[in-house]
């Protein structure tokens, strides 16, 4: 069986590279961006059983990137994980053919399994997280945002540009800065950093 694990958080990764390593039937690769994820595809001699790819790691441009990686060297199995991800991205990934979405919320030993159980054909996302409530949505902060709203709030949150949340959310500068303007106006706040300041301090993140 032979895993490519695509995260550029250090520890998630070498924490599932050491727990898969253990299993000793595993061959591993590991990539700390999208762009090196798929110079390992391209490069290597044999199809990986399973590619597993973090949601927001460089050079990923959200289910842009997913589908790319499920196509490249005539089709690969892809899956997500994600810290920040909506189950409406889970959804839609699962849709475009994703051998599945695990959270990184999953204890370590059922993200091994999950990861196993991909690997060998079958796809996989916690029931727990595609059937619960959206924990954000019923925050009061967060109710007297839209989702599109809270989703430009985060990439706030991250420190990220205009152009990086656009990236993110496969929308236009101009778009992005529309959504700032009512963020804004509604967290009753002048700049980014001070919307930032007010969902932290808040705990809606």
């Amino acid at each position: 069986m032979r895993v490519l694990i695509a995260d550029d958080h250090d520890l998630l990764r070498d924490t599932l590279i050491a727990f898969l390593g253990a299993e000793g039937d595993i061959e591993l690769g590991s990539a700390s961006t999208f762009d090196e994820a798929c110079a390992r595809i391209s490069d290597s001699e044999e199809d990986f059983d399973l590619i597993l790819l973090d949601y927001k790691m460089p050079g990923m441009t959200g289910l842009e990137s997913l589908s790319k990686a499920i196509k490249m060297n005539g089709g690969q199995r892809v899956a997500l994980i994600s810290g920040q991800a909506t189950r409406e991205i889970a959804e839609e990934a699962l849709r475009l053919g994703a051998a599945g979405f695990v959270p990184k919320t999953l204890p370590a030993k059922s993200l091994v399994s999950a990861v196993k159980f991909m690997a060998m054909g079958e796809q996989y996302a916690p029931i727990g997280f595609m059937t619960g409530p959206e924990a954000s949505e019923s925050h009061p902060l967060a109710t007297r945002l839209t989702k599109r709203e809270r989703e430009v709030l985060f990439g706030l949150t991250e420190g990220k540009s205009n152009k990086e949340i656009g990236r993110d959310l496969s929308l236009s500068e101009p778009t992005i800065k529309l959504h700032m303007k009512t963020l804004y106006r509604k967290l009753k706040v002048s700049n980014r950093t001070q919307a930032a300041i007010i969902a932290r301090d808040a705990g809606l993140f």
